[in-house]
């Protein structure tokens, strides 16, 4: 029998929900309150993913480990990079 329907389906679920509840409240905020802090939520969020995924996953994992956590960080970290910088103007360099 695989070790993998062994488990109850439940137990398969993992960091999955909190990621999409983290995701869904950064985007009310955005849309609500403040577009630059919501994104930059959204970029942590998608960190936090990143490290779930490499933690394990559960329904996280779409591909591999690697190309999951790589893709999930490099979109976090742009988001929240660019929501700094939309944030607070004067980080950019003038020509």
């Amino acid at each position: 029998m695989n070790a993998r329907a062994a488990r109850p389906a439940d137990d398969r679920w993992g960091p999955y929900p909190l990621v999409v509840a983290g995701a869904l409240l950064a985007m009310v905020y955005a849309v609500l309150v403040d577009p630059y802090w919501g994104g930059f939520a959204l970029g942590a969020v998608l960190t936090l993913g990143a490290l779930a995924r490499l933690a394990g996953g559960g329904r996280l994992a779409v591909r591999r480990t690697a190309t999951d956590t790589i893709t999930l960080a490099v979109l976090g970290i742009a988001l929240m990079a660019a929501a700094i910088v939309l944030a607070y103007p004067d980080l950019m360099p003038r020509p």
